[in-house]
């Protein structure tokens, strides 16, 4: 163990700072420089813990080993300088996640990092005390199977997790400035990386599609939940067997005129394609459905890329706490979801991501893609002792969102009244001696 006992922490981590091309942007320098140097003037009895993921060092394809802590150093010399500065007045120790595993490969680092006053510590989890409590911090890949590290240490480990970032995340780097608009290197910030597939196809239906295309679609396929019933019932219509329906509604139109005619034609076309559709789905989702039962039959797919963000992480937390019982706080990232649950009498927190955040939103009505809501939930966990234990709670860092210049016109409509709650978990006192966390 280390530290003092009335230290404060604060704690932060998923930066993922660095990468290829478009992936060298950091939305939040600006925010994170005054958050360091706020830490460098205060007066409190201060550490900062980086936990995991601060690099992006997986993001670099065209670099290898320490010449990546170079791209870095002349890349980001504003925030090197900030962390040298604030490392003269606090301690700030560096602890490597999936992403920059590399911290953890090559000894350089920590000669380099020291050069700016942050303590890289190579092992997979630290511990440090406040009060008579203990804090158990690591990053939290290795409770993802995805993203485990079997040899630590060892600079030619690729999990499942380093593919997808080095294939996928990498190359969207390259290729974002080539879009109608940069989004493309935002595939980071989507989460769970099944809904990448449908992030994109939202992407392309509102900021890539040819607009005229687009917006002659928008009746279509809002209308398709009604000219799906309407299909039906022109078949039994057809089939006379129920002929009111259609005979009600052409009735009905028939008093508008000129208008009435226009609305006909317009559901007559979606109902004539939605029934084509309708008797295409019959079949593709026989297909479909024997598909995966022969793909579930011989095991191809034993491993989903979603990892549950707290099941796993409330089991590791038992563990250390059974094993280490003054450790009353398992303090982990990985997942960008910044959360606090109480297991066995001890507190797990999750210290979310500086990374945007997109939640996405189904359409109501229709087929419409969803839509991805961006929006930041910055902060910093601050871990201090109280006269009743350890407190935990969530310092805001204010970023306004980004959605009038990221959202299309049709995108903020369909959104309308469906933003996201964005707020962070309440202040929480663990009070240890098997008295259950409190929230305030």
């Amino acid at each position: 163990m280390a530290g003092d006992d009335d230290r404060v922490y604060y704690v932060i981590s998923d930066l993922h700072i660095g990468g290829d091309e478009q992936l060298e942007e950091i939305d939040f320098l600006d925010e994170l420089l005054a958050f360091l140097q706020r830490l460098e003037r205060t007066e409190e009895n201060a550490a900062l813990v980086i936990n995991g993921d601060a690099f992006g060092l997986w993001e670099f394809t065209t670099v290898e080993g320490m010449a990546k802590f170079d791209v870095l150093e002349s890349t980001y010399p504003e925030l090197f300088a900030q962390l040298r500065a604030t490392g003269e007045q606090i301690p700030i120790t560096l602890v490597p996640g999936n992403h920059d595993h590399e911290l953890a490969a090559y000894d350089a680092y920590v000669d380099r990092f020291a050069e700016y006053n942050v303590d890289l510590v190579q092992s997979q989890s630290v511990t440090r005390t406040v009060g008579d409590h203990a804090i158990h911090f690591e990053h939290g890949h290795q409770q993802d199977p995805n993203n485990h590290i079997d040899n630590w240490g060892d600079p030619h480990v690729t999990p499942l997790g380093y593919y997808y970032n080095t294939l996928v995340t990498s190359r969207a780097g390259q290729l974002s400035n080539r879009g109608k608009y940069n989004w493309l290197k935002d595939v980071q910030a989507v989460t769970p990386t099944e809904r990448v597939p449908v992030w994109m196809l939202s992407k392309y239906f509102y900021r890539e599609m040819n607009p005229v295309l687009r917006y002659a679609l928008i009746p279509f396929l809002l209308l398709f939940n009604v000219s799906a019933v309407l299909a039906v019932l022109a078949g039994l219509d057809l089939l006379n067997i129920w002929s009111l329906p259609v005979d009600a509604t052409t009735a009905f139109l028939g008093q508008f005129g000129t208008i009435g005619t226009a609305v006909w034609f317009l559901l007559a076309i979606n109902t004539a394609v939605a029934g084509v559709l309708l008797l295409v789905a019959i079949p593709l989702s026989l297909l479909r459905r024997d598909i995966r039962k022969t793909i579930d039959r011989f095991g191809v797919f034993e491993t989903g890329l979603t990892v549950d963000a707290e099941a796993p992480y409330a089991a590791a937390a038992r563990t250390v706490f059974d094993e280490q019982p003054a450790t009353t706080i398992f303090c982990y990232g990985h997942t960008h979801r910044p959360s606090v649950q109480s297991v066995d009498g001890g507190l797990v927190v999750n210290t979310g991501t500086w990374l945007k955040r997109l939640h996405r939103r189904d359409g109501v009505i229709g087929l419409l893609p969803p839509v991805f809501y961006p929006s930041y939930q910055l902060c910093a966990v601050r871990i201090a002792p109280t006269e009743d234990g350890v407190a935990v709670e969530y310092e805001q860092i204010e970023k306004p969102t980004p959605s009038p210049e990221e959202l299309t016109l049709t995108e903020r409509l369909l959104t309308l009244g469906r933003t996201p709650n964005v707020e962070l978990p309440d202040r929480t006192v663990v009070a240890g001696d098997d008295a259950e966390p409190s929230a305030e």
